[in-house]
C-alpha cells in the first residue's frame, strides 16, 4: 500500500443517512453514534489528502419517481422509494457537509444500485489514476459497502475497509459483516490503524504483506 496509489471511496455519506431529518437517518442512527462513522470518515479523508491519496465520492440518486429502476422494486430498492430516499437534486441526496468534496476529490456519478461499480465508471477512474488500494467507508455496512468489497476484491484490487467508518440499520447487522464477512473479502481496520499505516513505512510493508 503507496499512498499515491491509494484511494478513499466514501460510499453515500449523504444527508438522507448521516444527518437528521434525513429520511433514513433514524434508521442507522444507533450504528453511526456507536462508531462515530461520519468523524472516522472525516479523519481518514483528512489522512489520505495529506499523504497524497486519492479520495473519491460516491453518492446514490434517483429522479423523482425512479424511473431508472423496476416499477415493483424489492429488497433494499423498495425501502429506498416507499421513504422517497436520494432523490436528485434534493436535500436529502446531497453530500453531507462533514465531507463535502474538495479541490482534487472525485465524485463519481451514476450510482443506481447496491455495488459502486455496478453502474458506474469507479473501475475506469481507479485503473486510470493507477490505484492498487481501494479503501472503502459508507452505508450500509451490509449492503453497499460489502457489495463493492466483494467487487473490488474480485477485481484484484487491495481491499480494505474501515471497519468504524461504515453503518447499519442495526447493531446485529453491522457486527456480522464486520466479523464474518469483512475479513474473506478485505483487510478490515480502523480508522486509526489505517490513517497511522499510511504515514509509517515499517506499517505499510507489513501491511502490504497481509500481517
Amino acid at each position: 500500500m503507496k499512498p499515491e496509489n491509494t484511494a478513499l471511496v466514501l460510499i453515500e455519506f449523504q444527508n438522507d443517512f448521516t444527518t437528521p431529518g434525513g429520511t433514513l437517518h433514524d434508521a442507522v442512527k444507533s450504528v453511526m453514534e456507536q462508531s462515530d462513522t461520519v468523524d472516522h470518515a472525516v479523519a481518514a479523508a483528512d489522512a489520505v489528502r495529506k499523504a497524497g491519496g486519492s479520495v473519491l465520492h460516491v453518492p446514490i440518486s434517483f429522479a423523482p419517481g425512479y424511473g431508472e429502476i423496476t416499477s415493483h422494486p424489492y429488497g433494499i430498492l423498495a425501502g429506498v422509494v416507499s421513504s422517497t430516499s436520494f432523490v436528485r437534486g434534493g436535500w436529502g441526496a446531497e453530500i453531507c457537509e462533514e465531507l463535502t468534496p474538495v479541490d482534487g476529490d472525485i465524485v463519481i456519478e451514476g450510482k443506481r444500485g447496491l455495488d459502486a461499480f455496478g453502474s458506474t465508471n469507479l473501475d475506469f477512474v481507479l485503473r486510470s489514476k493507477g490505484i492498487e488500494t481501494v479503501v472503502l467507508a459508507g452505508f450500509l455496512t451490509n449492503c453497499c459497502v460489502e457489495s463493492t468489497m466483494r467487487s473490488a476484491y474480485e477485481k484484484g484490487f487491495e481491499v480494505i475497509t474501515l471497519t468504524d467508518a461504515v453503518g447499519a440499520t442495526s447493531p446485529e447487522e453491522h457486527a456480522n459483516a464486520i466479523t464474518y464477512d469483512y475479513p474473506m473479502f478485505s483487510k478490515p481496520m480502523t480508522t486509526e490503524e489505517f490513517t497511522s499505516a499510511l504515514t509509517s513505512e515499517d506499517a505499510l510493508a507489513d501491511s502490504s504483506r497481509g500481517y
